[in-house]
Parts: structure tokens; C-alpha cells; sequence
């Protein structure tokens, strides 16, 4: 059962991260008529998910998962399960007619939660 809570707080901190990003890109409104390549908004967003991922090592500096086997299954499926997460979110905007960012599809969502992933796993305590 623990660890089934720590899994839950590790998916929780990047789903909270991933929303105030996605928050902060509906504030902003792109200023730019001219979307970037979506190659070029991937590696954006892994970074993106770097960042924020070292910025949750200030607030949450102990990993909330235990152990190295759970550590390695938290780092392979809590990325995807936020990806899964973007995109309903996405769906669900989509359904209200609310402006759409790359970030509302499972690959960018994924790709930013990967990013933060790896910096916890490399780098909490």
C-alpha cells in the first residue's frame, strides 16, 4: 500500500507541474502567429520538463518512491500516465472550444513529464 501512495505523489507532483505550465501557456496566449516545428516544440517541452523537474528537487528534495525497482517502474510509467492525462485534458478543452496547445497531446505531455522524471530520478535523494 505505501508504495502505491509514493507512486501516486511522484504522478501527482508532474501532473501539478505539468497543469501550471499548461496554465501559464493559456495566460500568455501565444504572442507568435507562426507555431514553432513540432520538433523543435519537443525538445522544447523535455526541456521544459528538465526544469521544472529541478525545480521541484528545491520544494521536494527526497524522492517519494523507495526503493530502485520502484524508483525504474516509476520512471517508465508515471511519464505515460501524465501523457494520458495531457491529452484528456486536451480532449476535454477541445470539447468546450478552449484553445489548444501542443502541450494537450500525449506526446508533448509525455515528453515533459519524461524530462521531469529523469531529473528526480537522477537527482532526488
Amino acid at each position: 500500500m505505501q508504495i502505491l501512495i509514493e507512486l501516486l505523489l511522484e504522478f501527482l507532483i508532474q501532473v501539478i507541474a505539468e497543469a501550471l505550465l499548461e496554465l501559464g501557456l493559456h495566460a500568455m496566449v501565444e504572442p507568435f502567429h507562426k507555431p514553432p516545428s513540432p520538433w523543435l516544440a519537443a525538445i522544447g517541452y523535455a526541456i521544459f520538463g528538465l526544469i521544472f523537474g529541478g525545480a521541484s528537487l528545491w520544494l521536494f528534495p527526497h524522492n517519494a518512491v523507495s526503493g530502485e525497482t520502484w524508483r525504474w517502474i516509476n520512471l517508465l510509467l508515471t511519464p505515460i500516465a501524465v501523457g494520458l492525462c495531457m491529452s484528456w485534458m486536451g480532449a476535454w478543452r477541445a470539447k468546450r472550444a478552449q484553445t489548444l496547445f501542443r502541450i494537450d497531446r500525449f506526446s508533448y505531455g509525455y515528453l515533459f513529464a519524461l524530462g521531469f522524471a529523469l531529473t528526480r530520478f537522477f537527482w532526488a535523494a
